[in-house]
């Protein structure tokens, strides 16, 4: 038992069903990191002890905010919103996966195929681990993350993977989006200078032609993204585990924040409950 304000709850790792749960979501609150062009999170109480006995809260934000998963449809015209969605790609087994990059490093297909190629199964939820996690604050993490270019989308299309999250700032290489050369941007236009010399003298539009190339390869295939995984990340990292991830349903929602988490069962003494009458 873990004692809370004062009540007790069992604890993830210590409770009656037998399961270890794992948070691999950052905080969502005030003053989160944001994207570059993403309005600051509001939280307001609209009422609270003082004032009225309860504590109600109104929150604005993009649903593009800490960790969270895409709907194909926030960059494929015309596929599913995250309602439609069916339920059971919000839910499985899978990997946690140690990829460590550096900045603006690539992760390929050939980084996944030596990290877990072969312990990937069809259907198999990938989550990978870069280290980046731990640099997730206000500033250069989204400027100089790593990112998954397409020949890892196409190496996931191939294996048949169901769901990937990652801990970096977009389903794509950093400057295959906006902050780059890409469609609305360069948000960032000093890293254009910076990238060449970066690069030892390749521009940043030959570098990455496409906009967002490795969104677009996994949405159309169905594969649905999880950015900015965290957490307690590391601590399920090499490891085959369960996922949860169910965001809202919400009409024609372009994807949600979401509370990943890793179920584990060690003693395999729980099931899911087959549904007879009671």
């Amino acid at each position: 038992m873990v004692e809370i304000r004062g009540i007790e709850f069992q604890s993830n790792t210590d409770n009656d069903m037998g399961l270890e749960f794992y948070n691999l979501s950052h905080r969502f609150g005030f003053q989160n990191p944001n994207w570059p062009y993403f309005q600051d999170t509001k939280i307001e109480r609209i009422h609270y002890m003082a004032k009225s006995g309860v504590l109600s809260q109104r929150i604005t934000t993009t649903m593009h905010a800490t960790t969270h998963i895409d709907a194909p449809a926030h960059v494929v015209q015309g596929t599913p919103f995250i309602d439609e969605v069916p339920l059971p790609h919000f839910f499985g087994t899978g990997l946690v996966v140690s990829i460590p990059k550096k900045k603006w490093e690539q992760i390929t297909a050939d980084d996944l195929e030596k990290a877990c190629g072969q312990a990937i199964r069809k259907g198999d939820v990938l989550i990978i681990n870069t280290g980046w996690h731990h640099d997730y604050e206000d500033g250069d993490y989204f400027a100089y993350c790593p990112g998954l270019v397409p020949s890892a989308a196409e190496w996931m299309v191939e294996k048949g993977i169901k769901v990937v999250g990652h801990d970096t700032q977009a389903n794509d290489h950093p400057l295959a989006t906006a902050i780059g050369p890409q469609r609305n941007g360069p948000l960032l236009p000093h890293l254009e200078k910076e990238y060449l010399e970066w690069s030892g003298g390749i521009p940043w539009d030959v570098a990455f032609p496409e906009w967002e190339p490795v969104h677009n390869i996994l949405f159309k295939n169905g594969i649905l993204g999880i950015e900015n995984v965290g957490g307690d990340l590391d601590a399920v990292t090499g490891k085959r585990c369960t996922f949860a991830f169910f965001p809202w349903n919400w009409d024609r929602g372009d994807g949600c924040i979401i509370r990943l988490v890793a179920m584990m069962d060690k003693s395999q003494g729980f099931r899911i409950d087959d549904g007879a009458d009671f």
